[in-house]
């Protein structure tokens, strides 16, 4: 193995670009419903959502793919100063600018599952140069915008075995090889997930670990819902309704590989997949900016195996001990503040947002920015 750490330069060769026109144009959709009966599943989906990715909304999103501009993408993408390395025998993408503030924080951000590193790209600006945004210039940040094993850009992992603790020791790897030894982490999705991890690894190390999710549940312990209020109790019916519903979840939890043979073949079916989540939280273009990494690395099997990985993972037995701040948007699930502090034992910091949703950083990334900022104002 070795530690050297490498520029990287995105660049899809056009045979595959041209590959993937040819199956686009060739694309078989299914049979569609005209008027799907509306059915109350407990959470807030569009109408006409009720059975999933309906053909009205993927037909003309296949169509924007076929003309989509990759290589103007390319572009953008190429401009933001990226990286690989390779860690316990896997390649590890990720991007890292830094701050021209000299006492900026190292940060390090983690995507959630079906995104990449793309997800935090708006947040660049204000989080490493504030001065430039007129925003206080105490509060800055060195960011390294990773991508997980098994994700785009690092590619498919080479074996099991990749669940939180391990991509957690992945990535306190990849931040002490880049001479950071004092550093925050900032985690969405599958993310808010991993970095508690890193903070319990590296408790010396984390300055603080800043969320847009805790997943704090219902563990069976004696009176664990004794003073729980009706909201905590809709918290908690919203995220039993979500679940119900998340096939993604579920599907991969189970049989991550089952489904992945088809979305490898499929860039349709994998344009559908990551739209069951996508849809209507980001931009058209982020949403095609990720299905193209997706099917380009084909990393839907082993981005997928995180679900099966996690669900097979060894459950903490102890709290976090470092400082904690968790930003809660939109129609997102939010655990009852009970059973948050359960999990962690310096929760310092708790926001509730009625703007944003699940992908607060394409959706609102200024207010995520601000949160983190004031976030780590407290901590650092």
């Amino acid at each position: 193995m070795t530690t050297d750490i490498t520029p990287f330069t995105l660049h899809i060769p056009d045979a595959d670009l041209h590959d993937l026109t040819r199956r686009l144009a060739n694309t078989r959709l299914l049979s569609d419903i005209p008027d799907p009966a509306a059915v109350d599943v407990g959470i807030p989906i569009p109408a006409g959502w009720e059975y999933g990715v309906p053909v009205a909304y993927l037909r003309p999103l296949l169509d924007k793919w076929r003309e989509f501009d990759w290589r103007a993408v390319e572009q953008r993408l190429n401009a933001v100063p990226q990286f690989v390395t390779e860690i316990d025998g896997q390649t590890v993408h990720f991007a890292h600018v830094r701050s021209p503030e000299p006492d900026a924080v190292p940060l390090l951000m983690l995507h959630g599952w079906p995104s990449s590193f793309v997800e935090f790209l708006d947040l660049i600006p204000e989080l490493t140069d504030p001065r430039a945004a007129d925003l206080d210039p105490s509060c800055a940040f060195h960011l390294v915008i990773a991508s997980y094993p098994g994700f785009p850009l690092s590619g498919p992992t080479t074996e099991s075995g990749w669940n939180p603790q391990r991509m957690a020791a992945a990535m306190t790897t990849l931040m002490e090889r880049l001479g950071y030894d004092r550093y925050g982490v900032h985690g969405n999705d599958a993310g808010a997930i991993i970095a508690p991890e890193i903070g319990r690894r590296a408790p010396e190390n984390v300055i603080g670990i800043h969320v847009d999710q805790i997943f704090s549940f219902p563990v069976g312990a004696p009176g664990e819902f004794d003073d729980l209020g009706p909201d905590d109790y809709a918290a908690l019916e919203f995220g039993q309704n979500y679940l119900q519903r998340a096939i993604h979840d579920s599907s991969q939890r189970a049989q991550p590989h089952t489904l992945s043979h088809a979305l490898s073949d499929s860039p349709a079916g994998q344009l559908a997949w990551l739209a069951q989540l996508l849809a209507h939280n980001v931009s058209d273009e982020a949403l095609l900016t990720n299905a193209t990494l997706y099917w380009h690395t084909n990393t839907s099997a082993s981005s997928a195996r995180f679900y099966f990985e996690s669900a097979h993972a060894p459950t903490p037995t102890t709290p976090t001990t470092v400082p904690i701040g968790l930003a809660a948007f939109g129609d997102d699930f939010t655990p009852p503040r009970k059973f948050a502090d359960r999990d962690h034992t310096n929760l310092v910091h708790w926001r509730e947002y009625t703007a944003g949703g699940h992908w607060a950083a394409y959706q609102v990334p200024a207010l995520l920015a601000q949160d983190i900022r004031d976030f780590f104002a407290k901590v650092v």
